[in-house]
């Protein structure tokens, strides 16, 4: 194994598998996103098609509130890590024996990858051991969870999800249907909504409003046709390249985005300098430009 520090993060190399790991102390939101999970996602890709050899875990921890601890620990020990996928704000782990591990990184969750001789801290709830490294879950807060499944098929609650921004699936249709369920709402807490905008939280809500030109107070009864066209736009987009920079290398979005200027208390709009604006709305703090979003 060896590593490399760069300017803002460090790689980690195992056997020819290359990761990106982001710098103690660094935090793109208050809640990891659908980029943040993707980039922790393929974190245990250097793991794949290797044995556990060994579980460890904080049986009473409340992120097993939904899964039998005893029941992962004994059925992985043996199996292989096949392969994963994120949705939303989740990923799946696929391992041979039929054997399916999902986990919600919640707000403080990671998954990342140490020495085979690894000992866990109070805040390390799952490691999965192999020969050459383990495998491990982290969450200081617990409010992620985990899931665990033995069947042939994929698990129903993950099969519950709606359709990835970036699919086919979700189109013009299926985002007005969901709006219209929702016409009272402020524009701002109906893409909060995972049910509707899967893997969208804080930051990547207010800078699809942004760049839609939309308040995020504005009901979204109120939306025109144009502005829900915008809307559709912007979120395709701003998934799309999020995927593309921070899922991939956890490197930060352009600087012409919203986001360096949001949490900011003299943050100012990135295409004009007016200052922004904030207040709660849908239970988070939101920023907006007075003078692009009316």
């Amino acid at each position: 194994m060896e590593f490399h520090n760069t300017a803002r993060s460090f790689i980690v190399s195992y056997d020819q598998s290359t990761i990106v790991i982001a710098p103690a102390g660094f935090t793109l939101s208050d809640m990891p996103e659908l980029a943040e999970v993707e980039f922790y996602r393929k974190q245990w890709d250097p793991g794949k098609n290797q044995k556990i050899t060994a579980v460890a875990l904080h049986a009473d921890k409340r992120i097993f509130r939904c899964t039998d601890p005893k029941q992962l620990r004994s059925e992985l020990v043996g199996q292989r890590l096949l392969g994963s996928e994120a949705s939303g704000k989740q990923m799946l782990f696929r391992f041979s024996g039929d054997l399916w591990l999902g986990i919600h990184l919640g707000m403080t969750g990671k998954t990342h990858v140490e020495w085979p001789d690894f000992r866990p801290g109070k805040h390390d709830h799952l490691v999965l051991y192999q020969q050459k490294r383990a495998l491990v879950f982290t969450d200081p807060r617990q409010l992620g969870h985990v899931l665990f499944h033995h069947g042939a098929d994929e698990p129903a609650w993950w099969k519950q999800h709606a359709p990835e921004i970036v699919s086919r699936e979700f189109d013009h249709k299926f985002l007005d249907q969901f709006l219209d369920r929702h016409l009272k709402a402020p524009t701002k807490a109906v893409l909060l909504m995972q049910r509707g905008f899967p893997g969208i939280g804080n930051w990547m809500a207010d800078e699809i409003l942004w760049r839609a030109k939309v308040l995020p107070s504005k009901r979204a009864g109120k939306l025109n046709t144009r502005e829900r066209v915008k809307i559709f736009r912007a979120a395709k987009f701003v998934v799309r390249r999020s995927l593309e920079t921070l899922g991939r290398h956890f490197s930060d979005p352009p600087r012409t985005w919203l986001i360096h200027q949001r949490w900011e208390n003299s943050g100012v709009c990135p295409r004009h300098r007016t200052p922004l604006r904030r207040a709660t709305i849908g239970g988070r703090t939101t920023a907006w430009c007075p003078r692009c979003q009316r």
